[in-house]
């Protein structure tokens, strides 16, 4: 059992390198579709990432089709501003996969149309845009751990 971190075209090497991070740490595996908006070798996603790229189980796509087509069984929530459903109304099971659109976009309108029932928000302000990336993937991996009762942690 693992949670997923599932990036959508990435723009920005440091969220992604805090995002390694977070997964190292809470045992999740990361998988990023591409294209990104940068490469892996650039210093600021090392720096972010530290230390901990070694531990990390990272997984790459070149395209969403490739994703679902390589994880066929993956139950995916989707994450993004632009729906109505809290974060912690959802139940994640011990094998979810977050999925988490682009830093200046988020997730393609037709994608979250197509998966309603599994697209979920993090409330925040009214008037406010949205979480940077990195702080919205620690609170639904965080989340989708206390409801598995941080199963990797123990």
């Amino acid at each position: 059992m693992a949670i997923h971190v599932v990036l959508l075209e990435p723009e920005i090497p440091q969220n992604t390198g805090n995002i390694s991070r977070t997964c190292v740490v809470t045992g999740s595996v990361l998988h990023i579709i591409g294209p990104m908006g940068f490469s892996l070798s650039e210093k600021q996603v090392k720096r972010a990432g530290l230390d901990y790229w070694k531990d990390l189980e990272l997984h790459m796509y070149d395209s969403l089709e490739e994703f679902y087509a390589q994880n066929p069984a993956a139950e995916c929530w989707y994450f993004s501003s632009k729906t109505s459903r809290n974060f912690n109304e959802a139940s994640y099971g011990g094998d979810c996969y977050l999925m988490f659109g682009k830093e200046t976009k988020g997730l393609p309108k037709e994608l979250l149309d197509q998966h309603r029932d599994h697209a979920v928000r993090i409330p925040m302000q009214e008037g406010q845009r949205c979480l940077n990336l990195s702080n919205a993937v620690c609170v639904g991996v965080y989340e989708a751990l206390r409801q598995n009762d941080y199963f990797c942690m123990k």
